[in-house]
């Protein structure tokens, strides 16, 4: 909420960058708040989030289509970065490029993440179950998760290493010319740090679920033979995901020391109003 409070207050914000940073800020926010929904219902009925009832259905789809949301947004930062690093005279990011993909992740998301509200669902099939998820349907997750996962894991890499790599080739272009390359350096570090931070905290997030449909879909074993190992992990891997949704706003828009600037100073225009 502070990001998105801080990117709408703030006028030099509003770039094609800022309003993926804001997007993303949304999505985790969803997910905060379904996470919170699914944990309610565990506090007060147990057995639903065990065993699978319909009452669940909206909740995990809620659930499901934040998280790609948050993916597609994570994907499409790494690009917008790419391309505002490679200074590409052919396609230049505007503000109705940002809007426009943030629509598109949106609507994707969203069809994806309610399949099973549209009927893909096993609520009636006990045959192709998921245990850790239940009702959804073993196959939805794989047909999810798999593609999804890779995507989170793959196009970021390679934008990122990019990135990387034409900020050395040009430091060693400025250090061939006899020119200062104090930023670059700089630059190259600070991206470096940063490009290897969202990468870990994808895998270390995203890995766990991964490892768990892949279970679920080798997995031919009831409930209650699971019952208790197997729903820890499934809790272990949710608050993974939560950690993602706090650590994506101080990866890509909070610095600490930048942030209290602004908000004093949007405090202090408040009350000069």
């Amino acid at each position: 909420c502070t990001v998105i409070f801080t990117r709408l207050a703030t006028r030099d914000l509003h770039k094609p960058i800022s309003i993926l940073f804001c997007n993303l800020a949304v999505s985790d926010l969803f997910t905060s708040f379904s996470g919170f929904w699914i944990s309610m219902l565990f506090i007060t009925n147990p057995d639903i989030t065990i065993f699978g009832s319909p009452e669940m259905l909206a909740p995990y789809a809620l659930y499901t289509t934040s998280i790609l949301s948050t993916i597609y947004n994570l994907v499409s930062i790494g690009i917008e970065r790419y391309l505002a690093v490679a200074e590409s005279m052919r396609f230049r990011v505007a503000r109705n490029h940002s809007i426009a993909v943030v629509f598109i992740s949106w609507v994707l998301a969203f069809f994806l993440g309610c399949l099973p509200l549209m009927g893909w669902n096993c609520l009636y099939a006990e045959r192709n179950i998921s245990v850790l998820y239940s009702p959804f349907c073993v196959n939805y997750l794989v047909f999810i998760a798999m593609p999804n996962v890779a995507v989170a894991f793959l196009v970021p890499l390679f934008t990122y290493l990019r990135i990387i790599i034409i900020l050395r080739k040009r430091k060693l272009r400025m250090q061939a010319c006899g020119q200062a390359m104090g930023t670059y350096r700089s630059a190259e570090t600070q991206v470096a740090r940063t490009s290897i931070s969202i990468w870990l905290l994808a895998l270390v997030s995203y890995a766990p679920f991964l490892a768990g449909v892949v279970f679920d879909a080798a997995n031919r074993r009831c409930h209650t033979d699971l019952y208790p190992g197997a729903y820890i992990f499934r809790n272990c891997t949710a608050m993974l995901i939560t950690i993602t949704c706090l650590g994506n706003p101080v990866l890509y828009t909070l610095r600490l020391r930048a942030l209290g600037a602004r908000l004093k100073a949007l405090r202090g225009r408040a009350c000069a109003i």
